[in-house]
């Protein structure tokens, strides 16, 4: 049973975030300011670091490093995952609590007017890459948990179950090494997950994504004779018209999930050639298919297989070859998250003085890894009102800090209600 919204346990929790804000803020600067870039993905010190700040807190962080042939044959450098078990009174007639964040990231790439790893303030911002996602919950989950641990103590309120915190490092490749691997070893098995957000409603659902790597077959020749060759790219353009073509079927199919709209395909990546005086014998390219919760992912591949196949065979000589780069599922609610949302939207109205939504988003999350294993799953945290909002993956990247020390404390109420409740 919740506890009423009046109980002084709350009016406790919100002062002492208050209290230990400034606190709050050095620490996500500390880890702002250790760079993540993925690629390349060398992530381990950034792990080590985020250890030696959470024993500074009296937070033992068990270090899960992935054995380096793994990581190499992804493609990155180094990953070590935490986990910070806190376990509150008598654990095993309260609920596991996973509180999950990642702190790989896109590298920061160019226009930006603060330094992307300085965690400069500004106007009550905090700048800098990974600020805002998802650095940002670090912060937010390490101090709602501490929040919660120092008033229940000092109240002397009996709390149940445990609180983990995973801090992983594979959000940008799929997260199969980051909380899949955790999960995959039997590491953790958690009754309820809450991971990092990016908006100020709580999120139940959300797409899943098909990444292709295409690599376009011809024979290079000089531009002088170009009939004694085969043009790649004139076979990739086929395929880019016919992929581009796809998305005005895509608008029409809509989901039924309220904040996702409809299926859609991006190319974001192409390379080709040697010289302008030479005809491309090789152009690949890199498309990314987002697909919303009510598609088949094996159809949608199958499809998609089908429809480049088939514009390249329309330029005679042009072979294709298809590389599956990811793979992630959509996120479709379970039923047991129920505690998790209804406590999210009392606290957050509480404290935002609005209702929050619950709603899906056309994003794909490490949440879906958790769902995939049957453990209820929503994502809510310190994020910014909108993703376009913060210039999360742009530049001048940015936190309000107004709006960290909101959701920490939303976050620790949540855990007060059902450790306490």
């Amino acid at each position: 049973m919740s506890l009423p919204l009046t109980d002084p346990l709350f009016a406790d929790l919100d002062a002492w975030i208050a209290a230990h804000f400034d606190e709050q803020v050095a620490f996500l600067q500390a880890l702002v300011r250790v760079p993540t870039d993925t690629p390349p993905g060398n992530n381990a010190p950034h792990a080590e670091r985020t250890a030696e700040l959470l024993q500074a807190f009296g937070y033992a962080a068990e270090r899960h490093a992935v054995p380096a042939d793994t990581v190499r044959a992804a493609g990155l450098q180094s990953i070590t995952n935490l986990i910070v078990r806190r376990p509150q009174g008598p654990t095993a007639s309260g609920p596991t609590i996973a509180l999950n964040a990642h702190g790989d990231v896109v590298p920061p790439g160019d226009g930006w007017t603060h330094d992307p790893y300085g965690a400069e303030i500004a106007d009550g911002a905090l700048y800098g890459r990974a600020a805002a996602v998802s650095k940002s919950d670090f912060a937010t989950y390490t101090f709602a948990t501490r929040a919660l641990e120092a008033v229940a103590a000092a109240r002397g309120t009996p709390l149940r179950g445990t609180v983990e915190l995973h801090f992983t490092y594979d959000e940008e490749f799929g997260g199969e090494l980051g909380p899949g691997w955790l999960l995959a070893q039997g590491l953790t098995q958690p009754d309820l997950l809450l991971a990092a957000g990016f908006g100020h409603e709580v999120i139940t659902a959300h797409n899943g994504c098909l990444q292709l790597a295409v690599t376009v077959h011809g024979v290079m020749a000089h531009a002088a004779i170009p009939h004694t060759g085969v043009d790649a790219l004139q076979g990739a353009v086929a395929i880019l018209n016919a992929l581009y073509a796809q998305n005005t079927v895509l608008r029409g199919l809509r989901s039924n999930v309220a904040g996702i709209t409809h299926p859609y395909l991006n190319v974001g990546r192409i390379e080709g050639g040697t010289n302008t005086n030479v005809v491309p014998g090789q152009v690949l390219l890199k498309l990314d298919r987002r697909m919303i919760p009510e598609e088949d992912p094996v159809a949608v591949e199958a499809a998609l297989r089908r429809l480049i196949e088939d514009a390249a065979a329309t330029v005679p000589g042009v072979t294709v070859g298809i590389e599956r780069l990811l793979l992630a599922h959509a996120m479709q609610p379970l039923p047991g998250n129920r505690p998790l949302v209804q406590a999210i939207q009392r606290h957050g109205e509480a404290v935002f003085g609005e209702p929050i939504a619950e709603r899906g988003t056309p994003l794909y999350t490490d949440a879906r890894l958790y769902a995939e294993r049957g453990i209820p799953a929503v994502i809510y945290g310190a994020g910014p009102r909108t993703v376009r909002e913060s210039n999360a993956k742009r530049a001048d990247e940015h936190l309000q800090l107004a709006d960290l020390q909101a959701a920490t404390r939303v976050v620790a109420r949540m855990l007060a209600d059902l450790l306490a409740g």
